[in-house]
């Protein structure tokens, strides 16, 4: 097969797509084309939706399964960073705990008695920063409880979760990461091999998973289930209190939460990119792929694609096909927790919009290159005592 033209830009920095502005710089990216060989990323930026839809669909030319991926080096092999049947051979185990019907089932309730206990602990005081509120420790506490980690304390468990995204990080700088990710994976192993896992995701799990293996897509739900969902919690009540009309539409019709979140996290994904690494040769929408090349896959960017989502950069809940945004993904790495994380999130945004006179403080904008959130999101309430907060 004949490659076309290279397209190629020096582009922006890293700070640059890291940054509040990230959506300016990749709008004038994907100007370019949807496929741009971009120097701050070391390969391929895929910006427009075709485009990303393709690749992570085609597992075969578009693989995760690559000894670069940072990820797998700190967890080992997992459903996140194998492919064809061996991904399947890792992901099946899980499928039926996450499946809509049973994540309402077994979750609904128990999240939102969480977010409740959580936000009435800091009510008397009329005001809250919502990140270590409510959104940190609710995706803490409801990972703790997917995994049947009773026993442990959400401090604990929270310290796991930094140790690996400290360890992914320093890989990805070209650093040496230190003991502490070891430890927690070897603290994980211990507590799964104590836990009773009558009502665990991780239930069966063994019949064809080897013990590390369990261990490794554990962790992969722990760090996914941590990070993802405090970010589209935290990015979607900045949205229901810092849009028009948005807080009015929740306390009118409580159902509406679902669309907010849909929207939000299309405007602002929690993960914003995913890699894969190209195992031929291929034409790719205009650029020319080479075997072995990054292609990263600007989530945050195929959701403002203007072909795709009419007027990308205003936040409009009641558009027309939310559910064709992209944070959770396509193809067969499709979030396997995507509804669990959806109810957490729709959780906390009715959660939050039932607070007595509920207002926006201040909310940091988003920034990261792969993970986005904002680093505080303060909110202010009316109390029984002091009536409207100041």
């Amino acid at each position: 097969m004949g490659l076309t033209a290279r397209v190629t830009t020096r582009g922006p920095s890293a700070e640059e797509l890291a940054g509040p502005d990230a959506a300016t710089h990749l709008a004038a990216l994907r100007a370019q084309g949807p496929v741009v060989r971009v120097d701050a990323v070391g390969g391929w930026l895929v910006t427009g939706y075709a485009a990303a839809v393709e690749v992570m669909r085609d597992a075969e030319a578009f693989t995760v399964d690559d000894p670069r991926f940072s990820t797998g080096r700190v967890v080992g092999p997992s459903m996140l960073s194998t492919d064809g049947a061996e991904h399947r051979r890792h992901r099946r185990p899980f499928a039926a705990a996450y499946r809509p019907s049973r994540v309402e089932q077994r979750h609904a309730t128990a999240t939102r008695a969480l977010a409740d206990d959580l936000l009435a602990r800091v009510t008397p005081g009329g005001g809250a920063d919502l990140r270590p509120a409510l959104a940190g420790p609710l995706s803490v506490q409801v990972m703790a409880r997917v995994l049947d980690l009773v026993d442990v304390d959400a401090d604990t468990v929270l310290g796991w979760y930094a140790a690996l995204v400290d360890a992914v990080s320093d890989l990805s700088a070209g650093r040496t990461p230190g003991p502490a990710a070891d430890a927690a994976m070897t603290q994980l192993a211990e507590q799964l091999r104590h836990s009773t896992g009558h009502d665990s995701v991780l239930r069966g799990a063994g019949a064809t998973l080897s013990p590390a293996e369990v261990v490794s897509d554990a962790a992969v739900m722990l760090f996914g289930g941590i990070e993802t969902s405090e970010g589209m919690i935290l990015n979607a009540v900045s949205h229901l209190l810092g849009q028009p009309g948005v807080l009015d539409l929740v306390r009118d019709d409580a159902g509406a939460a679902t669309a907010v979140v849909e929207e939000s996290l299309r405007l602002e994904p929690a993960a914003a990119v995913v890699d894969r690494y190209a195992t031929r040769d291929v034409s790719l929408h205009g650029a020319a792929v080479a075997r072995g090349d990054l292609l990263r896959v600007s989530l945050a960017a195929a959701n403002r694609d203007p072909e795709v989502f009419a007027d990308p950069d205003r936040f409009d809940p009641h558009r027309p096909r939310l559910r064709d945004q992209l944070a959770f993904a396509r193809g067969p790495h499709t979030c396997l927790a995507m509804d669990l994380a959806r109810l957490e999130a729709r959780v906390a945004v009715q959660a939050v919009a039932a607070l007595p006179g509920v207002r926006l403080v201040r909310a940091e904008p988003p920034t990261g290159l792969v993970f986005r959130k904002p680093g505080r999101v303060e909110v202010a309430w009316e109390t029984a005592t002091s009536g409207p907060a100041r």
